[in-house]
């Protein structure tokens, strides 16, 4: 049997909702085992990155914010969208001086993940951002951020313990420390 083989035949596709960031269409399919269904797919019109930073004393950031879709306070890594077709690692450069008004001298990818692949195609970039040079935050209209200074140590502990649990944060931080 070739696994990599495509085994669902999609028969008709139907644009349901889209806005700025997302599109949303419903496929009429037949399945793997031939039965007829249908499947939602929620595609994403930015790529998301997220950020680890590690300062010189081995502290990192995290950013907090009220998450509208899950109605809880969450903490997390700093992250956000990458425009398609624009270099990741720029992409990542933007958002961390966004979020913590930090650039960085010394960048590495440690990581491409998909966050939700059965109805998602949404694909996320982690980096390590170390070397940090101080500056001003440039927060979008739509954040209204606090930022955490902590050890990497604490921060990759929360994650362990359910207190992260935005699923590009556990990753990178779970990343990072298996690394170190």
């Amino acid at each position: 049997m070739e696994l990599e083989k495509n085994p669902w035949t999609t028969l008709a596709t139907r644009p349901i909702y889209d806005n700025a960031w997302i599109s949303i269409r419903e496929d009429q399919v037949i399945n793997p085992k031939g039965g007829k269904g249908i499947y939602g797919v929620v595609s994403f019109k930015n790529i998301a990155i997220g950020i680890i930073p590690i300062d010189s004393e081995g502290n990192t950031y995290l950013i907090g914010q009220y998450r509208y879709t899950l109605n809880e306070y969450s903490w997390e890594i700093p992250m956000g969208g990458g425009k398609i077709g624009i270099d990741i690692l720029e992409s990542a450069q933007r958002e961390l001086k966004e979020e913590t008004g930090f650039t960085a001298l010394k960048w590495t990818e440690i990581m491409k993940l998909h966050t939700s692949n059965s109805v998602t195609d949404e694909v996320a970039y982690v980096f390590l951002a170390e070397e940090l040079v101080a500056g001003e935050t440039q927060f979008e209209e739509t954040e209204d951020l606090q930022i955490r200074k902590l050890p990497l140590e604490e921060a990759i502990n929360m994650a362990m313990c359910g207190q992260i649990t935005d699923a590009i944060s556990v990753a990178g931080l779970l990343k990072v420390a298996m690394r170190r």
